[in-house]
């Protein structure tokens, strides 16, 4: 899977696939968010956060965070062509789940459900890092207060060297696989999985990688909601930046107001 130090598709070996985030897709959620990250589609929405249905479940003191990661019956003929719940998908569900527990402020909406779907619409390796790439986005584009917007990334082995972002083939047949999801702010693991054997040396350098290429993943979910607001801005979808409102009360008057986009 490795020749003359590039991989399959051409890559080097810390190169991640093409990678597109676009945030507010969906116009009847609280918060959405469509990745492409190779050639994986996903697709997350964000509904909450609202009465937690059933009561019992609610907690007094904070949201409850719960997490629906499902594979669509044509995302990949080979190995989920089958439809309804797995036990592959209710796994995923938790360990996203507990991942945003960690960085969204339940404390802030008590008795209340916080509602993350996650669709894969085409499969092709590493859908459980692109599933909650896209919904950290969701959840900032519904306006969830976070202390970070978490970002994953899996790096594994192939041929006996580290690979950052591993496609399907490179999953498959490898040799081993770490996916991994960072809070780029304070540096904390939020999720760490591993299948295959790994020497304590190879696991420090794919925690290096995962790193640097989170960072690059970041920076890509900060321009798709940047994007995002500047629509909602000329939209009037949103208030008038913070600034203006502090001159306006201090001096009385109204602020002037910017021209509207023509």
């Amino acid at each position: 899977m490795i020749k003359n130090g590039r991989r399959l598709d051409g890559r080097g070996m810390e190169d991640l696939r093409p990678l597109t985030i676009k945030a507010g897709v969906l116009s009847k959620a609280d918060g959405s968010a469509y990745v492409e990250w190779g050639n994986n589609k996903v697709m997350a929405a964000v509904y909450g956060p609202r009465e937690c249905i059933p009561r019992h479940d609610s907690n007094p003191y904070k949201a409850l965070v719960r997490c629906i990661y499902r594979m669509s019956s044509f995302c990949s003929i080979e190995e989920h062509g089958r439809h309804g719940p797995s036990r592959r998908g209710s796994e995923i569900s938790k360990i996203i789940s507990e991942v945003f527990e960690n960085v969204v402020m339940a404390e802030h909406f008590p008795k209340t459900a916080i509602d993350v779907f996650i669709e894969v619409l085409q499969a092709d390796g590493g859908t459980r890092v692109a599933g909650l790439t896209a919904a950290a986005v969701a959840l900032a584009d519904a306006g969830i207060p976070m202390k970070d917007v978490v970002c994953g990334v899996a790096v594994g082995k192939i041929d006996g060297e580290m690979a950052a972002d591993l496609g399907k083939y490179e999953d498959n047949f490898g040799e081993s696989d770490i996916p991994m999801a960072i809070s780029p702010r304070t540096g904390e693991i939020l999720l760490f999985q591993m299948d295959g054997l790994l020497t304590k040396e190879e696991i420090t350098k794919a925690i290096d990688m995962n790193f640097r290429a989170a960072a690059k993943v970041h920076e890509l979910q900060m321009n798709a909601l940047r994007e995002r607001y500047a629509e909602k801005e000329r939209s009037g979808a949103v208030s008038e930046p913070l600034e203006a409102q502090q001159n306006e009360s201090a001096s009385g008057q109204p602020a002037e107001r910017p021209a509207p986009v023509q």
